[in-house]
Formats: structure tokens, C-alpha cells, sequence
């Protein structure tokens, strides 16, 4: 089963695009395309790389041509030869690479570059010293034991099926390498201050960094310090999602990015109910689930035009939201709900041992766990309780800089859920500029920002309290087109044999019981969800991306009326 974007893939650079335009330098040499790889019991390299593999697909993907799982006992090791241009070396080389599930450890011309651990986080590594004149050799090997074991791995699972996925490992986003002076800016974080009318920049930098902001091509300010004052500025929102462009030099170093004046933050209204507040306004989140899943790429989109395709469906729906469910995309999709003004909700990875009844079925007879409790939450191998806060770390690292970043969810429905009281106190001391769901759907141990309610099966009915009332989860209605699901099994909350009954249950849905509660209280909404995935059919659009399942003039008409 294939997107269209599948059938059109390049295969000599597919993803070929710059990866991360948060922070674009002009250095650039993609190693997206054809390696070579091999399948053993041993950690170590093997002599002979016997298959083919189109980079960065994971082998038991259709679009890399391998069509292999690997399996826990097993270690997948990649090969590949690459020779920098003339004059690429500025003095210091790095290759990058935008994840890799879930261990991994990187081999410049036989020699031991680094490693990484976090099958869905960026990571760099230094290859200065390794590197040569004309050819070079990389070799990655990897490891990936996926819901065997208490990684995080979302939803990963080698007995696929229902609302959990085929397994993948191995390289699954773009691998490139760039080069930099000796003396750099290695990164920066931006924040905006909306109410102070400045943006701050705090820089990890080898030598002054020189900052230049632009509005379109004029330049409106330029500073050696840490803070630029913006009287009057042009603020970022779903309706005027205006973006700064910001040059920052260090030294011969330059790098571009750019960033959008918006605040987060929660208040009452009016009325003295709690609400999200966008800009020191009540605002209302509507959103989609948003798996992230293609049929022929699984995680990895076929295509950068892939990822843009789907944030612009979604705001010709007339949506202002995506809930990003247990994945972390490629940087450049990010980039293009910045662009496009979509609000962003990220979950962190769930992991930890397999989730049991008392985790998904006591929370809707009352019953609320103490996540303090490793052994009830199957979290109990404390290196990786310690992996899943690096992770986490990186995540927020990684996507901080990101406009349309307006809430994180370290835990959903319990899943691998712990000390999650301690998880919310590290988000706001590592972001305290954006909401928390601290545990989306059940299981909240009270140190959370929002009410947070996954509602399938019963009435819904928004009981508003001391924090803003969001329905994190609902939905689920479900459709079969015949030629464009992945196989014959079907998954769904409801289910309806028609477009024209799928249509009006989701039209009665929101007119009778989501319209009518937002004045009681009601927040934010994400419906279940985007895209079907695999035996789940409850999407808006098909699995291939092929068919629009309810009308687009219907969801905007409606979305038009979602809103404070």
C-alpha cells in the first residue's frame, strides 16, 4: 500500500530537503539514499553488508526494499562510503541524525564516534578526527528490542494490532553531515517575551554571537546581547502565524532561524471559567489526533511534501490544532506548523513493561493509581525510568525553539506512567512558557495545568474545576474504503457503513454535545483522529492519504463554529 508520494519516491536522495530549519546553516551533504546492511546475533561489525537499504527507511518498511524485521535478539548494521567536497571542511565536521530507534553506535573509518540512546530524539556527533581525504566509511550498528523490554518505544509492538503498530528500528529520519568553524554556535534558545515586548536569546557559543532579526527582508534589529526589545511587534497565532527571521553569527559561523511572538498560559474568562489562554486570551484548542504513520514509511514520511500535505489539509479543515501522538517528527514538520499556525501538542514516548488491565480499565470505574508505584506501572528497570527523563530532555531541547509548540504530555493513558509529579516540576524548570498535560486521559495525581479527559464509550459531559477542562481524546468514529485500508481487520470506536453516516455523526457529535459545552467550560477538543493507521479506520482521511472521508467544506463550516 502506497501514498502517492510513495510512487513519485526519489530514490538516489528521498528526503532530500535541509532537515532542520530551526537551525540551517548553508553547510550541507545529505546521506539520505542507498547503503548497504546486515543482519546478525553479534554487536560486532560484521565483514560483509549482503542487502541493499534506502536510507532512512527502516528495513521492515516497503519503501526501503528490505522487508525485514529485526528481531530482539538480533543487532541491524549499516555501511555506507561518502567523500566530503572540496572545501566542505571548515574546521570542524559533524554528522547528524534525526533519530534512530532506539540504540545505536557510530563508526567513522572503523573508529568509535559516539553512540545515542532513544529510538526518537535527535542527536550529533563530532567526526573532525576520523575523517579523511576521499572516501570515508560510516558504519551504524543497532539494537532495538522494542515492547520487550522498557524503552520508550510509542506504539511499537511486535504483535501489531488495534491501536498498536508494526515494529521498525534502525535509521528512520534524514542523516546529513555539515561543517562549522573551529569556534561556533552550537545552539540557542529562543524565548519569547510577549508581555516585555522582547525576544531573549540564550546562547552555547564559542565566541560572541551576533544577532540580527528581520521582518520579511527589513532588518529591525541587531544586538551583541542577550535580550532585543520589539515595540510593537506582530504577534504569532493560528489566524496570523507572522514569523521573525534571525540571523545569528559567531565568528565566520552563521546560522539562520527564525521565531514567532506568542504566549501561553492559563486564566479564567469572564465568566471566571478556566481556560487555555493564547496571547493573554481565552482561546480554544481544536484539534486532531495525529499519529504520524504512513503505509509505506510507517514513521518515516515518504516524502518532505508528505509532512507538508498533511499540516495543510489540516488547516483547510479548518483546525488549529494537532495532538502529536507518541511520536516526535523530522524538525521540518514543526517547521510547518510554525508556518502554517497550527498549535502542537507533543506527547513524550511511552515505555516501560506491558500495560495491564488495571492501567486501562480501573480509571473508568473512579479508580486512580498512585504513579509513585513502579511495580503497578510496569516501570521498574530504573536505567530506563533515568533514559526516559534524558529522552525527555532532549525532546524538549530539540523542539523548544519551535513556535507552535503550545503543550506537552510527558504520560498518556498511563502508559509507562511515573512519578509523573516529578516529570511536570522538571517540564516547567527545563519550559516554563507552555502548559502541561501531565497525565492526558487518567491516572492524574493533581500536578498538571489542565482537566484532562479521554471520552469514548460514555456521554460526555464537561464538569468544569480550578484548571481548564480539556477533552484530550474522543471520537473515534470509524469508516471502511474499500482499496485503501492496510488490511482486512477494522478498528473503531463506532462504526458506520457510509461516508453520508460518518458525515452526520460527526456533525451531531459537534453540534449536540461539543458546541454546546464549550460555554460550560469545555477548553480544547482532539478528535480521534487525522489519518486511519493500520487496523485503526477512524480516520478523516484514509491510511494512503487518497481519500477524504468527511467533506472539507462540512469540517470547516463546523470548525467555524468551534471556537470562545
Amino acid at each position: 500500500m502506497l501514498t502517492e508520494y510513495g510512487e513519485k519516491l526519489d530514490k538516489t536522495c528521498p528526503l532530500g530537503e535541509y532537515p532542520r530549519p530551526q537551525f540551517k546553516r548553508d553547510s550541507y551533504l545529505s546521506l539520505n539514499g542507498e547503503w548497504r546492511c546486515a543482519f546478525t546475533k553479534s554487536e560486532k561489525l560484521p565483514h560483509e553488508f549482503p542487502q541493499k537499504i534506502l536510507v532512512p527507511f527502516s528495513p521492515e518498511t516497503p519503501l526501503s526494499g528490505v522487508g525485514r524485521v529485526l528481531a530482539p535478539d538480533e543487532w541491524l548494521h549499516y555501511a555506507r562510503s561518502f567523500s566530503l567536497p572540496a572545501g566542505f571542511n571548515r574546521g570542524r565536521v559533524f554528522i547528524n541524525f534525526g533519530a534512530v530507534d532506539q540504540t545505536c553506535k557510530v563508526y567513522i573509518n572503523s573508529s568509535f564516534a559516539g553512540g545515542h540512546t532513544g529510538g526518537y530524539t535527535p542527536f550529533s556527533l563530532e567526526i573532525t578526527d576520523f575523517i579523511k581525504d576521499g572516501d570515508n566509511t560510516i558504519e551504524v550498528t543497532v539494537r532495538d528490542i522494542s515492547d520487550t523490554g522498557e524503552y520508550s518505544r510509542g506504539k511499537q509492538k511486535f504483535k501489531r494490532g488495534q491501536i498498536w503498530y508494526s515494529p521498525q528500528s534502525g535509521i528512520w529520519q534524514s542523516v546529513w553531515i555539515e561543517s562549522t568553524p573551529r569556534e561556533y554556535l552550537h545552539g540557542v534558545k529562543i524565548t519569547p517575551d510577549f508581555d516585555n515586548e522582547q525576544v531573549r536569546f540564550d546562547y552555547d557559543a564559542d565566541c560572541t554571537v551576533t544577532a540580527s532579526v528581520y521582518d520579511s527582508e527589513q532588518l529591525i534589529a541587531q544586538t551583541s546581547d542577550n535580550v532585543i526589545k520589539l515595540p510593537d511587534f506582530k504577534p504569532w497565532s493560528p489566524e496570523s502565524p507572522f514569523l521573525y527571521k534571525v540571523v545569528f553569527r559567531c565568528g565566520e559561523d552563521r546560522v539562520d532561524s527564525y521565531f514567532g511572538m506568542r504566549k501561553f498560559s492559563t486564566g479564567k474568562d469572564g465568566s471566571g471559567v478556566w481556560r487555555l489562554f493564547l496571547n493573554n486570551k481565552p482561546y480554544f484548542h481544536n484539534g486532531l489526533l495525529d499519529q504520524g504513520y504512513y503505509p509505506d514509511g510507517f514513521l518515516t514520511p515518504p516524502s518532505n511534501e508528505a509532512l507538508k500535505n498533511d499540516v495543510e489539509s489540516v488547516k483547510k479543515m479548518g483546525f488549529n490544532m494537532l495532538r502529536k501522538h507518541i511520536k516526535i517528527e523530522p524538525m521540518l514538520w514543526y517547521h510547518y506548523c510554525d508556518v502554517n499556525g497550527i498549535l502542537v501538542w507533543q506527547d513524550m514516548i511511552n515505555g516501560g513493561g506491558s500495560y495491564g488491565l488495571e492501567i486501562s480499565v480501573l480509571p473508568f470505574i473512579g479508580i486512580n493509581l498512585d504513579d509513585t508505584n513502579y511495580k503497578t506501572f510496569k516501570r521498574t528497570d530504573p536505567e530506563q525510568r533515568k533514559s526516559y527523563y534524558n529522552e525527555l530532555k532532549e525532546m524538549i531541547n530539540a523542539l523548544y525553539n519551535c513556535p507552535c509548540i503550545a503543550l506537552w504530555v510527558p504520560f498518556n493513558e498511563g502508559w509507562g506512567q511515573f512519578d509523573s509529579a516529578a516529570a511536570y516540576e522538571l517540564i516547567k524548570k527545563l519550559d516554563p512558557t507552555r502548559t502541561v498535560d501531565t497525565a492526558s486521559g487518567w491516572h492524574d495525581r493533581g500536578v498538571t495545568d489542565v482537566i484532562s479527559k479521554h471520552i469514548y464509550f460514555t456521554p460526555i459531559k464537561v464538569k468544569a474545576g480550578g484548571r481548564p477542562y480539556v477533552l484530550s481524546e474522543f471520537g473515534g468514529f470509524s469508516h471502511r474504503v474499500k482499496g485503501h485500508t492496510f488490511n482486512n481487520k477494522m478498528f473503531g470506536y463506532k462504526i458506520y457503513g457510509s461516508p453520508q453516516s460518518l458525515a452526520n455523526a460527526y456533525r451531531k457529535c459537534y453540534e449536540r454535545t461539543i458546541i454546546p459545552q464549550i460555554k460550560r467550560g469545555l477548553s480544547a477538543t482532539v478528535y480521534t483522529q487525522l489519518t486511519d493507521v493500520e487496523d485503526e479506520l477512524n480516520g478523516i482521511l484514509t491510511y494512503d492519504r487518497k481519500v477524504q472521508k468527511i467533506p472539507v467544506s462540512l469540517l470547516k463550516a463546523i470548525n467555524e463554529r468551534v471556537h470562545l
